[in-house]
């Protein structure tokens, strides 16, 4: 008989127990419960925001491609833009020739087709893409908006639409019509090919708000399988395969102006899987089950927002580390610092202002030299463990200008800053370097300023586009980011992220959920935020940023807000510490950014 040693090359090891030291795949043998094991990265299957696009519109035509290269053209108002999707951003090309909302589309990148629509009336228009410019072609049968499609530019499936049962077919020249729907409805998605489609969704009268209908078609009959879990209409799916899709956002009682739920067909049932960060209705989609685009829709109100869904995204987790001495919310932190060599400075301990200052080894919280001003309401850290500077904050009743400088054994009182504010933010590399910015220098007033610190006194340099306090930054001050936050407007947080290149701040992607007194770790272009509250309570949520946008990954185990300002370590390997829970807590929490599954073979 073949051995395992034979196929692998090495023997399966023999452990009393899960084996702690164990690699990804790697199969050993539980000798205490008599059990092969193996381990495997944990994942999640979620929605993140990415690249917008250029025109703003709902009900466009879409299914036109992949997450790497796919299309939409048109939507609602009745525009005729076309825009190409690279992987990360969106391009306008050639144009539809007849503006149109509520079009079919199938095909790909290079080779698509567009069908139907709704122009003020009804239309029965085709349009042939071929990677530069679209062309008229035969009209269908029946003019209709929002059926059901699939297929691709030689082979394509228009089901109902328009209150309509009729199905035709398309065979690169022509539309024939063939066997009709068991219920005739509008604004359904269909996934699959021209002889294997599913369809699903849609309105008809006495489904008003979705429906839950669900026909399979198998080249020459439609015959119902199993509803969706939540009727829907004018919803986004995947363009995959008649056994396997996604339908999501659309309108749904009592969501009838838009919904973020996303459910999964596996060609027998659906089931419900993570939201859409927005709710909205008129959403395109583009791509498989296993990675999809939701692109624009109403919201309601047109929108360009983009979000990208990955059924296999490996996810971090969340532990507990070592307290802190003194529990306390409101502290700074180093931002420069790592998991296993981090500072918490100063902070509120639930009744008065504290000086503590504690260094963090991974394990264990020790108590350093004190800081010589006690402050509070979220001043800003920078640094190292060795190298460190404290700036700003309040005093109790006001905002200070203070800034102390560590260098690894005390605290020494240096130049103020030229404003004096509460509730700001900052980063940077050690005491030599460093930028704060944001804060609020009275309740009713958020600013902009911004100031680099160049070893021996601060000075002001480009501004934020926004105003705000509370907010989170990471980085050093030639590249770093800075998110959430309040204003004026958003007095519970706001979604707002901006990149700053060491001379100006550029808006860039917002977070999923917003937030006010997050916490956060890492750089401009990797970075992890954490914790907070908003309008929902204090938060567990945890969001990672790549560069371009953020994805939802574990939560932390304990909701909290004003931890430390700048926390400690990188997207790998984060730390959260103290904090309000409500009451002021000493708990610490370490992140990792892969964490892994032990499962048992079975027969």
């Amino acid at each position: 008989m073949t051995k395992y040693k034979d196929i692998v090359g090495t023997a399966v090891r023999n452990n009393a127990g899960n084996l702690t030291e164990a690699e990804t795949g790697q199969v050993w043998f539980d000798s205490t419960n008599t059990d092969f094991k193996y381990l495997f990265p944990t994942t999640i299957a979620s929605w993140r925001t990415t690249g917008s696009l250029n025109t703003a519109r709902y009900n466009a035509g879409d299914q036109i491609g992949t997450t790497s290269s796919g299309m939409v053209a048109g939507g609602s108002p009745a525009v005729a833009n076309a825009e190409n999707w690279n992987g990360s951003s969106w391009t306008e090309v050639n144009d539809l020739n007849t503006g149109r909302n509520g079009i079919a589309g199938a095909g790909t990148y290079t080779a698509g087709l567009m069908y139907g629509g709704y122009t003020g009336g009804v239309v029965a228009n085709t349009e042939s893409w071929n990677g530069s410019a679209f062309s008229e072609v035969a009209d269908l049968n029946t003019a209709r908006y929002g059926g059901g499609a699939g297929g691709d530019q030689t082979a394509a499936i228009l089901s109902g639409g328009n209150i309509v049962d009729e199905t035709e077919i398309w065979n690169g020249s022509a539309w024939t019509e063939t066997a009709d729907m068991n219920t005739a409805r509008r604004n359904q998605k269909g996934s699959g090919t021209s002889t294997a489609n599913v369809c699903f969704g849609g309105y008809y009268p006495g489904a008003t708000y979705g429906a839950t209908l669900n026909e399979l078609w198998n080249g020459s009959a439609w015959t119902e399988v199993g509803d969706m879990n939540t009727g829907k209409y004018t919803h986004g799916g995947a363009n995959d395969t008649s056994t396997s899709t996604l339908a999501f956002g659309g309108s749904n009682p009592p969501n009838v102006d838009g919904s973020a739920k996303t459910e999964q067909w596996n060609g027998t049932s659906w089931s419900e899987v993570n939201d859409l960060n927005a709710a909205r209705f008129g959403i395109a989609g583009v791509g498989t089950t296993a990675n999809c685009l939701g692109i624009g829709g109403s919201l309601p109100g047109y929108t360009t927002q983009t979000e990208e869904w990955n059924l296999t995204r490996s996810v971090g987790a969340w532990s507990t580390g070592g307290s802190l001495n003194t529990a306390r919310s409101a502290s700074a932190g180093t931002s420069a610092g790592s998991q296993t060599a981090c500072l918490m400075v100063s902070g509120y301990n639930g009744t008065a202002l504290v000086t503590n200052n504690e260094s963090y080894n991974g394990s264990t919280w020790t108590e350093l030299a004190d800081v010589n001003e006690a402050r509070g309401s979220t001043a800003a850290g920078a640094g190292t463990t060795t190298s460190a500077l404290f700036s700003g904050g309040d005093d109790g009743p006001s905002p200070v200008t203070s800034t102390e400088s560590w260098n690894g054994s005390a605290w020494t009182e240096l130049a103020n800053m030229n404003t004096s504010r509460r509730g700001l933010s900052g980063f940077g590399a050690d005491n030599e370097a460093a930028l704060a910015f944001g804060g609020n220098p009275n309740p009713s007033a958020v600013l902009t300023n911004n100031e680099q610190w160049n070893g021996s006194s601060w000075t002001e340099v480009g501004d934020l586009n926004t105003g705000r306090s509370s907010m989170c930054g990471a980085g050093i001050v030639t590249a770093g980011l800075a998110w959430s936050g309040y204003t004026p407007s958003a007095t519970t947080g706001t979604t707002l992220n901006e990149s700053w290149n060491g001379s100006a701040w550029t808006e860039v992607g917002d977070l999923n959920t917003s937030r006010v007194d997050t916490s956060g770790s890492g750089t401009q272009t990797d970075a992890l935020t954490y914790a907070g509250r908003n309008p929902s309570g204090r938060l567990t949520a945890t969001e990672e940023w790549d560069g371009v946008s953020w994805t939802e990954t574990s939560d932390v185990s304990t909701a909290r807000d004003d931890a430390a300002n700048t926390q400690c370590g990188t997207i790998a390997n984060a730390t959260l510490c103290g904090g309000g829970t409500p009451s002021v807590t000493a708990a610490t929490e370490e992140f990792s950014s892969t964490s892994d599954t032990i499962k048992v073979l079975t027969d």
